[in-house]
Formats: structure tokens, C-alpha cells, sequence
């Protein structure tokens, strides 16, 4: 179960406090009435607050507007904005927590976003709660339909090209990226993907303007983000912070070995580093911060991880029918204190083989994990490949569902 302690970092800005659902009238007492911009201002406001994709990417949110609003110029289509709350990061609870506390935000941003790019369909992906939400949207007046749509609880279920598809009547199947889904993709149509996150952020800006946007965070990264927690013995925490919040201040440090920034797409960073760290988009991913004790075994987590990712993957590329298997079997040797062979060796070339060469990202994003891992517990895996391992308690720290375990 996932709990929200906003008010310990900064006054709340997404959710609800003190962990309340809001109704749509307890919304609008909150935040106050959606100001109907036109869509020229909306853009020039989104441009000059500096919002990047909450999804994993932090891609400039403008920027992405922009180019699915030439696409539609181009071909005369159009486009279709879809609402992207398909978490399938076992580690991740940011979204899920953000639709059930403040569902309203997120559909005041997938209307502007329907309005700022001409869109003709709108839609809604999630993975659970679908009836929730269409009871909140029967609870607004929107001229603007918008359709509920669950997906497949996958973890390639939320990639956009994989949304896309599934919203075309396809399996839920990432595709090669050329062309991108921002040209061609809901039925061909230009298609906006963009996270629930990103999207209540769109809706506080255009009540609140740019300069308010930035007054959290840093220059170069402003606003704020969520986050989920993970601390051994702990229940999961989502928190929202401040972009540029030291580490340090978002989970104890105290202790642990490792911390793991991003995600299963993430990376291991080693504690001594981690305390200089500041919480950045670049790196934040699937906002996942996770805290590995000094006496967990760090390989162990890893291979734990990459036989879920090998088995989750969509299987249409050589890198993921071939190359992920090997590595999640050749890491799972790295895990076991006893003699290695070439494991270690292979899990190198075989990343770099892989990297860059899958239909979507899934192979690269498995790959960031595997390197960072090598690098960060190249001490302990020394110590396995001599037959012995430091960890004295083997309880798992990271999610994965029980039928991938």
C-alpha cells in the first residue's frame, strides 16, 4: 500500500493533502476554474516554464506540442492526444496515486492538451481504476469526450508506440520507432503521448503561469516531480519534490550500499555518490528511488530484476528474444558466489551487442541497469567470483510480480 507525505518536502502541488481524494468540487475549491487560454498563449506559457516529460524520458514538453501540431499540418490529420497512466514499473507508484488523489488535475491537462493541438480523440490509459475515473469524468462538463481505456498489465504496456497500437486495435506491442508515434501514430493519426504527471503539471501552469511553474526546482530544471520511496521495512511512499532536493533528503542513506535512481530502466548508484546527488529529471526515470541496505546483495537484486525485464519483453527483436535471455541467465551466475567462467565477460559484450538495436527502447533501458550494476558492485561480484558474498539478509527489496518471479 502506497502512502503520500507531500507536506514533509514542500507545500503539495499535485496531490491532494494530506492523502484525500478530490471530487470534482473539492477540486475546483482547490485549484480554482481551468482559465480556457487560447491555444498560441498556452504554448508560449508551456514554453516558457520549462516542463519535461514526467514519463521517463524528460523530454521538453513544448516541444513535443510543437511537433505533433506540424505533423498534423503536414497531413491534414487530426491528431489524437492520449493520457499515458499505463504504470507498468513494478517499482513505480506515482501515477496510480495521482489519479486516484487528484484525477480532475490530469483531466484539466489532457483538455488542454486536446485543445493546444486541434486533437479529435482524446483518450485515458490505464491499467486499474478505469471505473474510478470514468466516474470522474461523468462528474465534468467537458465538450470535449474522453474515453477510458485499460491495457495490459505489462511492463512494455505504457511505451507510447505500444499505446498506440493497442489504441489502434493491435496487440500492446512496441513497434520501430520510424516514424514516431508524435507522426504517425493512433490509427496513423499524429499522436501526443504524454504522462498523467506531465499533464496535471500542464494544468497547474495554465492556471498559474510559467513563473510560479519555476518557482520550485532549479534553472535548469524546474518544478517539482514524484517520486516513490523505497526504504527496507517500510511500506512504499510516493513524495512530490522539488527538482534539485539533495538525495539525501528524500531517503536515509544511512546504512546502505547502493541506491537505484530511475527504476528497472535505472541505474545503481553507489552511496558515496548518491549523497552528492540532487534529484534530476535526467536521471529520475520512472521516479523510482530505491535504498539497498549494505547488507543486501546488490547482484542478487540485479538478477532478480533482469530475469522479470527478459521475461516482460515484447520478443519482436533480436535483442530482446536473444540477447536479454542471455544476459538475465549470465547475471544470475554473476548473483551465486562460486566460479563465473566468462559470465562476467559476456554480460559486457552481450550488452553492448544489444544496445541500441531493439524495436523500442527496452534493450537499452535493460542495459543502463546491467552496466551501472557491473560498475557498482564490481567488489561484490569479486567476492562471488572467490566464492563467498558479503550479504547477510537475503529479503528482497524490489518488486516483481509474483508470476515473473
Amino acid at each position: 500500500m502506497t502512502s503520500t507525505f507531500t507536506d514533509l518536502l514542500m507545500p503539495p502541488r499535485l496531490l491532494a493533502p494530506g492523502g484525500a481524494p478530490a471530487d470534482r468540487a473539492t477540486h475546483e475549491t482547490r485549484y480554482g476554474p481551468l482559465t480556457h487560454a487560447d491555444p498560441a498563449a498556452l504554448l508560449r506559457t508551456l514554453a516558457e516554464s520549462g516542463l519535461t516529460g514526467r514519463g521517463g524520458a524528460a523530454f521538453p514538453t513544448y516541444r513535443k506540442f510543437v511537433s505533433v501540431i506540424d505533423a498534423a499540418r503536414r497531413t491534414g490529420r487530426a491528431p489524437v492526444v492520449v493520457a499515458n497512466g499505463a504504470e507498468g514499473e513494478p517499482a513505480s507508484a506515482k501515477d496510480k496515486t495521482l489519479l486516484s488523489l487528484s484525477p480532475h488535475l490530469v483531466l484539466d491537462g489532457l483538455r488542454l492538451a486536446a485543445r493546444a493541438t486541434g486533437a479529435g480523440e482524446a483518450y485515458l490509459a490505464v491499467e486499474d481504476g478505469a471505473t474510478r475515473l470514468e466516474t470522474a469524468l461523468a462528474e465534468r462538463d467537458d465538450p470535449f469526450p474522453v474515453r477510458v481505456v485499460r491495457v495490459p498489465r505489462r511492463f512494455l504496456s505504457g511505451e507510447s508506440s505500444a499505446l498506440a497500437q493497442h489504441l489502434s486495435g493491435h496487440a500492446a506491442l512496441p513497434r520501430h520507432q520510424d516514424p514516431p508515434v508524435r507522426e504517425q501514430g493512433v490509427r496513423r493519426a499524429p499522436t501526443l503521448v504524454q504522462n498523467v504527471e506531465t499533464l496535471a503539471h500542464l494544468a497547474l501552469i495554465a492556471r498559474h503561469g510559467a513563473d510560479w511553474f519555476r518557482s520550485a526546482g532549479t534553472p535548469s530544471e524546474p518544478g517539482s516531480a514524484l517520486c516513490t520511496v523505497h526504504v527496507p521495512g517500510r511500506e512504499p511512499q510516493v513524495v512530490e519534490a522539488p527538482l534539485g532536493m539533495p538525495l539525501h533528503r528524500l531517503l536515509p542513506l544511512e546504512g546502505t550500499g547502493a541506491i537505484l535512481l530511475g527504476g528497472y530502466h535505472g541505474t545503481w548508484v553507489p552511496t558515496a555518490e548518491a549523497a552528492r546527488l540532487g534529484l534530476s529529471a535526467a536521471t529520475l526515470g520512472a521516479g523510482v528511488l530505491a535504498a539497498l541496505p549494505a547488507d543486501h546483495c546488490g547482484p542478487a537484486e540485479t538478477a532478480r530484476v533482469l530475469r522479470y525485464l527478459a521475461l516482460e519483453s515484447a520478443g519482436q527483436c533480436g535483442p530482446c528474444l536473444n540477447g536479454l535471455p542471455r544476459i538475465a541467465a549470465a547475471f544470475r551466475t554473476l548473483a551465486a558466489p562460486g566460479p563465473q567462467g566468462t559470465a562476467r565477460d559476456d554480460v559486457a559484450r552481450w550488452a553492448g551487442l544489444v544496445e541500441g538495436r531493439g524495436a523500442c527502447h527496452h534493450p537499452d533501458g535493460t542495459v543502463r541497469l546491467v552496466r551501472s550494476a557491473l560498475t557498482t558492485f564490481a567488489a561484490e561480484l569479486d567476492a562471488h567470483a572467490r566464492g563467498s558474498c558479503t550479504a547477510t539478509d537475503r529479503t528482497p527489496l524490489l518488486p516483481v510480480p509474483d508470476h515473473r518471479s
